[in-house]
């Protein structure tokens, strides 16, 4: 298929056919592709979670509310956020960015090009993906406001915000990746009603984890899990030219 055929194929399915199981394999390899995905910073804040053990998506499923997209899904995949994770990551961009500097950057541009990275992951994204009770974030925004006044300033920085953009970036992942299952005539769909209480506990996740979504994946039973044509609003009011 090509990319508008992908698209025009995904739906959302609320039945899948037990009798035809997936490749884990190949659902791995469309996480795999999920990396790919666009993300603030490039700091990678997720985890995927492929659930395939029988008595684990029956947990799953329940604490998704009995929803029959999960009831009836082949393996289930949990999107997870990982802000608590932020000093690993950035420490790790750091590191390669720094080789990917002095291999691919005119060598009289590499120091002044780590020096740039060192400050922006070594103290900027430390800074603004920290977390203390809302203080901290409330400190940004001061800062932000202060700045503001002088020059354009990206003024979203307080803790709310900024597990916003983590959530943000971790949903572009579950896009992809559904977009990449319907490449395999593979089919999905994203769920956000859910326990996720219940679904943290039962994946060992530590307290600065989040579920991002929770996405069952099949093969469509007929058309019992499309609930008809799909709708959408008129382009003209959502599209704007200016």
């Amino acid at each position: 298929m090509n990319l508008e055929e992908v698209l025009e194929f995904r739906r959302s399915v609320r039945v899948f056919d037990k009798n035809k199981p997936l490749d884990p394999e190949k659902v791995k390899h469309c996480l795999e592709l999920a990396t790919l995905a666009p993300n603030s910073s490039n700091m990678q804040l997720w985890e995927f979670f492929q659930i395939i053990k029988p008595e684990l998506l029956a947990k799953i499923s329940k604490a998704c509310l009995g929803q029959s997209a999960a009831s009836t899904a082949s393996e289930i995949v949990v999107f997870v956020t990982r802000q608590d994770l932020y000093k690993k990551r950035a420490k790790f961009i750091l590191h390669a960015e720094t080789d990917n500097i002095r291999r691919n950057s005119p060598k009289e541009r590499q120091e002044k090009r780590i020096k740039d990275r060192e400050l922006y992951y070594g103290k900027v994204m430390p800074f603004l993906y920290a977390r203390f009770y809302g203080l901290l974030g409330f400190f940004r925004i001061l800062i932000a406001k202060t700045i503001g006044i002088f020059r354009p300033m990206m003024r979203q920085v307080s803790e709310c915000d900024m597990r916003v953009t983590v959530h943000k970036s971790c949903a572009l992942t579950a896009q992809t990746f559904m977009i990449a299952m319907a490449n395999e005539g593979y089919d999905t769909c994203p769920l956000e009603g859910f326990d996720s209480k219940q679904i943290k506990k039962l994946l060992n996740l530590p307290h600065g984890a989040e579920i991002d979504m929770v996405v069952p994946c099949g093969i469509r039973d007929g058309n019992k899990g499309i609930w008809g044509d799909r709708i959408r609003v008129p382009f003209d009011e959502v599209y704007h030219r200016i």
